[in-house]
């Protein structure tokens, strides 16, 4: 995809300097450091506060929901993190958070604040797409695997509106692309007799792998639509089934749902190191497709930081009673 927006090298080190002044950690006082990027807008560089402003307008009207910018302001060191443990090997090595900063000041700007899960990371907002050595090969973002078409946290009663991510280390030689393809066009694909069906509560979905680790009570969803809202898709593909009970026509529909995927357009982008990727989750589907891989090693390797988020305060606020101990925007899942 063609960038939205590239920082050029001057606001890149302006942009720099002003992050590096928060100090405190966000996996130890989210709210903190939250206020610390608020305190710095007026800082910020004016052509990111306009692109961002123009993000929030495209989503809004549903001309774009997917935008990438180029060249953002990352951590000056990135270390390497053990396989078998990277999220605690994150918290022993990182102890700079200019990464988290950026993220968290474009949620803010774009008016999208962050969710979490309070079983996911110790309900960090800010995760790591990075393979885990214990789940490779296996269906988790988690895993040095293609991924199938699906939105994050399918099976979950709150799912993110939005999910940005940004790179890391992505290596230089591996072609590694996240796919998307637009619920609008989807639905455009599919008759109207088998959206009737897809909108009503005749599937379920079973949790994922990682999911079922962090809470073993976890095992499959409610039975849900497919389809709900103007063109919202609830679906994980090998994973999201009709229930039993189902008629006929909700079958027929759930095939036509996977051709109508097929037959849209899939917008493909690799994520290089300082790019943000950012998306609709419910809005959309997205999937990870390994092209060419040189160095599997290296692959491995791949690490993209991560935030959920609310498509505006208002939705954020009606997920309140799923707070975890008050915590604003950390819910029990």
């Amino acid at each position: 995809m063609i960038p939205k927006f590239i920082f050029t090298p001057d606001e890149k080190a302006q942009l720099f300097s002003f992050l590096e002044q928060s100090y405190l950690s966000p996996y130890k006082n989210y709210p903190g450091f939250s206020q610390e990027i608020r305190n710095l807008h007026h800082l910020v560089p004016s052509r990111f506060v306009e692109v961002c402003q123009d993000i929030s307008q495209e989503r809004a009207s549903h001309q774009q929901k997917i935008h990438v910018i180029r060249n953002c302001p990352l951590d000056p060191v990135i270390p390497e993190l053990d396989p078998e443990d990277p999220v605690s090997d994150k918290y022993l090595k990182k102890n700079r958070f200019i990464s988290e900063a950026f993220l968290e000041l474009f949620a803010q700007l774009t008016a999208t604040p962050l969710l979490s899960y309070e079983t996911r990371n110790q309900g960090d907002f800010f995760t790591d797409v990075i393979a885990i050595k214990k789940y490779s090969g296996q269906l988790t973002g988690f895993s040095d695997s293609e991924l199938v078409f699906h939105n994050d946290r399918t099976a979950h009663k709150v799912r993110a509106d939005y999910i940005t991510l940004l790179g890391m280390r992505c290596p230089d030689d591996d072609l590694i692309y996240t796919g998307y393809v637009d619920g609008a066009d989807i639905i455009r694909n599919l008759d109207p007799i088998h959206i009737d069906y897809l909108r009503q509560a005749h599937f379920f979905t079973v949790f994922d792998v990682f999911s079922r680790d962090m809470n073993k009570q976890l095992s499959t969803s409610e039975k849900h639509p497919i389809l709900s809202n103007t063109h919202t898709i609830r679906y994980l593909d090998t994973m999201t089934c009709v229930a039993p009970e189902a008629p006929v026509e909700a079958r027929d529909a759930f095939i036509a749902f996977k051709s109508a995927i097929t037959r849209s357009q899939c917008k493909r982008h690799r994520i290089l190191t300082g790019d943000l990727l950012t998306f609709a989750n419910q809005d959309g589907l997205h999937n990870r497709e390994k092209i060419d891989i040189i160095n599997p090693e290296s692959a491995t390797s791949r690490w993209l930081l991560k935030t959920y988020a609310f498509k505006d305060p208002e939705t954020a606020e009606s997920f309140k009673p799923y707070w975890s101990n008050n915590r604003a925007g950390c819910v029990i899942d």
